[in-house]
C-alpha cells in the first residue's frame, strides 16, 4: 500500500497578502498543459515533477485548511519532501510581493477585486519548461500546441511509479533528433527552435534560469528572450508575464477581442495601455485580470 506524504504552503505572499489558490492555479493556459492537469471539480493541480538520480513523482496541489494549500503525493522520502515542497511554493509564485499592485487596483471599480487574493501567475519549475511551452504556442491552434507539449512530456519525460511523465530536461531534448521533432512532436518550424535551445540549455551555453534574477532589469530580460530562436514580440510578452515581469501589456488576437467585448467598444492598441498606463510596472498583469475575471466562477461561501 502506497504510503501519503502531506506538506502545507501557508497561502500568504511577501508582502502579507492573500493568495487565491484557485485562480493562481487556472491564471493562464500554459497552466494546464502536460505534464500539469487541472481538475476543475476537485479545484486541485496534478503535475509530475523530476528528481535526483533520474526519477519522478506525481503531486497535487490543492486546498487545505483554511488559508493553505494541501501539497500531497505518495512514497516520497524526506530529501524528495523538501524538494517536492519548494518546487509547489516556487510554481504557485509565494515569494512575489503583489501588494502595491492591490493598493493601486482598489480604487479602480473594474480591478477592485483582486485584492482578495488574485494574480499570482502560475509557473513551471524551470524557466525552460516555460519557454519550450511559450514556443509550442505561436502562430497554431491551442490543439497543435497541446499536441507538441504532450509529445514532448510522454516520449522525453522521466516517468513517475504512477506512469506519469515529468517535462523533460534540457539534455533530453537536445539528445532527440531532427526526425522526433519533424514526426513525434510534429513541430513544424518550431522544431530546430526547440533543439537548438535544449542543446545550448544542456550545453551550458544558455543560462534561461538567470532570468528569475531580479537584479536584471526589464529590457535586458526582454533582449534576451528576443535573442532566443522562436521567441517573437509575443513569445517575449508571454515569457515576462511568467517570470513576474508585468509592465508590458499581451496584445493578440485573443486579447484584443476579449477586451473590445467586455469594453463596450473596440480600442487600439494605444488606447488599451493607456487604460492601463496607472498601473506602471503591473500595467501587463491589470489588463490579464481584467480579461480572465470571468475564468473562475465564484462558489458560494
Amino acid at each position: 500500500m502506497a504510503k501519503r506524504w502531506s506538506a502545507e504552503l501557508e497561502l500568504v505572499g511577501a508582502g502579507g497578502e492573500p493568495v487565491d489558490l484557485w485562480r493562481t492555479l487556472t491564471s493562464h493556459g500554459v497552466a494546464d498543459l502536460p505534464p500539469n492537469a487541472i481538475d476543475e471539480e476537485a479545484r486541485r493541480l496534478e503535475t509530475t515533477l523530476p528528481l535526483p538520480r533520474g526519477r519522478a513523482r506525481t503531486i497535487r496541489i490543492g486546498s487545505g485548511r483554511p488559508g493553505f494549500a494541501l501539497v500531497e503525493a505518495e512514497n516520497v522520502g524526506a530529501r524528495d519532501a523538501v524538494v517536492l515542497a519548494d518546487a509547489a511554493r516556487h510554481m504557485l509564485r509565494l515569494d512575489a510581493d503583489l501588494s502595491a499592485f492591490y493598493e493601486t487596483a482598489a480604487a479602480d471599480p473594474d480591478l477592485d477585486w483582486v485584492s482578495a487574493g488574485a494574480g499570482r501567475m502560475l509557473r513551471s519549475p524551470t524557466v525552460f519548461e516555460d519557454v519550450v511551452k511559450t514556443i509550442c504556442t505561436t502562430n497554431c491552434a491551442w490543439s497543435a500546441t497541446v499536441r507538441m507539449v504532450s509529445a514532448l512530456v510522454s516520449e522525453l519525460g522521466l516517468e513517475a511509479p504512477d506512469g506519469r511523465h515529468a517535462f523533460p530536461a534540457p539534455e533530453a531534448m537536445a539528445a532527440a533528433d531532427v526526425r522526433f521533432y519533424k514526426d513525434v512532436v510534429r513541430a513544424g518550424y518550431r522544431g530546430p527552435y526547440l533543439r537548438t535551445v535544449a542543446m545550448d540549455v544542456a550545453e551550458g551555453k544558455l543560462d534561461l534560469e538567470a532570468l528569475n534574477d531580479p537584479e536584471l532589469p526589464d529590457e535586458e530580460v526582454a533582449a534576451r528572450l528576443l535573442a532566443l530562436p522562436g521567441c517573437g514580440p509575443y513569445a517575449t510578452a508571454h515569457m515576462m508575464m511568467l517570470l513576474g515581469r508585468y509592465s508590458r501589456l499581451i496584445l493578440d488576437s485573443w486579447t484584443r477581442p476579449k477586451y473590445a467585448r467586455l469594453n463596450g467598444r473596440k480600442a487600439g492598441d494605444r488606447a488599451i495601455e493607456r487604460r492601463f498606463r496607472r498601473y506602471r510596472d503591473y500595467a501587463g498583469l491589470a489588463f490579464w485580470l481584467y480579461l480572465t475575471r470571468d475564468w473562475v466562477e465564484e462558489r458560494p461561501v
